[in-house]
Formats: C-alpha cells, sequence, structure tokens
C-alpha cells in the first residue's frame, strides 16, 4: 500500500480507503469488524463514513471496529443529511452543524474527527456561516481538517477565498464522484483542487459496481448484486461512451491477469491530483479484491487505452480555447510582425 499527503497538509493517508456504507445495512457488527480487520492488514489507515449511513448505524459500527487502534487511523465522516425530523435537524447551519459532530462523536466514541466533511450544497446556509462554525470546530480540538463534498467549482474557489481572506481552517479535501465512466470533474474542479492544494479524495471509483466485472456491455443489472434491489448509483451518471469503456476496461483486465475492480481503481490512483479512492466492501472477500489495486501502476499502454476510450468530449469554454496557447505562440511568425 502507498501514501500519499492529503492536499498540502502534513497528514499521510493510504491510496485505498475504506468506505463504511456498508455497515449496518449489508454487513452486520461481526462482518464489519472482519472488514475493518482485513482492511489494516492491507496497510489501510483511511476510513470514510457519514452519519446518515445506514441511519446513522455506519459511524456506531466503525467506532466499535476501530477500539484499540483509534491512533493508527484517520476517521473521516460527513454532515449535512437529516438525522431527525426537526426543522433543524439537516444542513449546514451552525446550529445543526454543532449537533450533528457531538452526535458523531459519541456514535464513534471519539475525541475527535480526523477528516469532517460537508456532505452536500446548503443553497440555504451562507457559506461563511458554515465555515466559521468549522473553523470553531478546529480550535475547540473536535475536528482536526475540514473537507467539502459535491460543490461546484465557482463553490470550492469561494469557500476557499473566505477561508483565507479570514484566517479561518481551509478545506483540506475534496470528495467527488470519479471513475472511468465519470469523469466530469476533471475540467473544472481538478484544476481548481491542483491551485489550491486540495486533496481529491474519490467515491465510487468502480461506478457503483459497474466496473467490477459483473457487468458486460450493455448491461444495467446483474444477479446477486445491488442494482438487482434498485440500489446502486444511476446509470444517468454515467457517459455516453460506458459501455464502450467497460469492454476495454475488461480487455485490459484480462490482459494484465487482474481484476476489471482492480484495473478501474488503479486508473482513477494514476490520474492527477487523485489523493484516495474510497472502496466499499460488503464482505472480506470483496475487499481482498479491491485492496490489490494498491502499490502498483498501469503500464502505460494500458493507462493510455483506458484514458482514450472513457475520455469525455470538451464543454464550453474549453471545448473553443483548446488550441488558444498554440496560437498565441505562433503570433510570433505572422506576416505582420516580421521586419
Amino acid at each position: 500500500m502507498d501514501y500519499r499527503r492529503l492536499g498540502r497538509t502534513g497528514l499521510k493517508v493510504s491510496e485505498i480507503s475504506l468506505g463504511t456504507m456498508t455497515f449496518g445495512r449489508d454487513s452486520d457488527e461481526s462482518e464489519a469488524q472482519r472488514i475493518v480487520d482485513l482492511a489494516f492488514d492491507a496497510g489501510i489507515n483511511f476510513f470514510d463514513t457519514a452519519n446518515s449511513y445506514a441511519e446513522s448505524a455506519s459511524e456506531t459500527i466503525l467506532g466499535k471496529a476501530l477500539q484499540g487502534r483509534r491512533r493508527n487511523a484517520v476517521v473521516a465522516t460527513k454532515f449535512f443529511n437529516p438525522t431527525g425530523s426537526d426543522v433543524n435537524s439537516s444542513g449546514t447551519s451552525r446550529f445543526h452543524l454543532m449537533q450533528a459532530v457531538e452526535d458523531s462523536l459519541r456514535r464513534l466514541q471519539m475525541e475527535y474527527i480526523d477528516v469532517y466533511y460537508i456532505h452536500h450544497v446548503d443553497a440555504q446556509t451562507p457559506l461563511d456561516e458554515t465555515l466559521r462554525a468549522l473553523d470553531d470546530l478546529v480550535r475547540q480540538g473536535k475536528v482536526r481538517y475540514t473537507a467539502c463534498s459535491n460543490f461546484e467549482a465557482w463553490r470550492l474557489m469561494e469557500a476557499m477565498w473566505l477561508s483565507d481572506h479570514n484566517g479561518w481552517e481551509r478545506f483540506a479535501a475534496y470528495q467527488p464522484q470519479y471513475s472511468l465512466v465519470v469523469r466530469d470533474i476533471e475540467q473544472e474542479i481538478i484544476p481548481v483542487c491542483e491551485l489550491k492544494g486540495v486533496g481529491v479524495v474519490v467515491w465510487s471509483p468502480l461506478g457503483g459496481g459497474f466496473l467490477t466485472g459483473k457487468y458486460r456491455p450493455g448491461q444495467r443489472t446483474a444477479p446477486g448484486t445491488r442494482s438487482e434491489e434498485g440500489w446502486a448509483y444511476p446509470d444517468r451518471n454515467f457517459a455516453a461512451n460506458a459501455d464502450r469503456t467497460l469492454a476495454v476496461l475488461l480487455e485490459v483486465a484480462a490482459e494484465l491477469g487482474r481484476s476489471p475492480a482492480q484495473v478501474a481503481v488503479r486508473w482513477t490512483l494514476d490520474q492527477p491530483a487523485i489523493t484516495s479512492a474510497i472502496v466499499g466492501a460488503r464482505t472480506q472477500e470483496q475487499l481482498r479484491d479491491n485492496v490489490g489495486a494498491g502499490g502498483w501502476t498501469l503500464p502505460a499502454d494500458a493507462l493510455q487505452r483506458l484514458s482514450e476510450v472513457s475520455h469525455l468530449p470538451d464543454r464550453y469554454p474549453k471545448s473553443i480555447e483548446t488550441d488558444m496557447q498554440e496560437r498565441r505562440n505562433s503570433a510570433v511568425s505572422m506576416p505582420s510582425l516580421r521586419s
């Protein structure tokens, strides 16, 4: 397992992190404990949960599974989604945030949270209210690093400016959806994170299971998977070339003697600015396969084939700006500039 710095911080996290959305839903406490044990054995030190996963059971089960090993674990959780029926039991207001962090600490049985994410955009709460409250939590020692998920590029930039301008704790990480079939973040989000030194911790690097090898091109459901239950990330997020991408992934995996899941996660980790990829598992066997994505790199030709087949068309304004630097540089040879 390799380790990478989280953004511009000094914190080092495993390039594969364990997502625990399945804890309390598909994995009971005993299976969750075995999964966490296996994660540690594989070198994973980064664990991801949220206060709304499995109606908050995920935090509780993860906290129990980490007993006695807290010092060796980097724990990330999130807040935003409703955790009660009260009008203020969701969102990113100071009122809700101060309650949410105490509830998460209690469920996790911890004194502090290592990485605390804003889970979703709250258009009803001023961003500076949330950022100031998060800064207070860092100063109180209840949170080590702040982060966000699912922000647009402009909102992420605004958050960074507010933090820098006011001397508040700035985001250390950003958590987006990213995979071979969902590459939207590359044109706007990734450049912001590179510019500002924000770590990128991606969710769903396997496209909700689509890239694990259980599916064939054209399929959207498979026996024994979450898709049969209607619980999988909707394929409306997939790029139009998803089936062709899957076909090439299966070819490359067979050539390399790796599972499609390992190759798909590895491709994600080999992209610029990516810090870690979150993999979930309902069983030890699933995790054992997924951690095989760590500690190596794709051969150059395999990386190129996968990148080319999954490439998205440039959107405006990049679609008309792509060659502008070449045009600018070529101006030196324009007839009007010759002596």
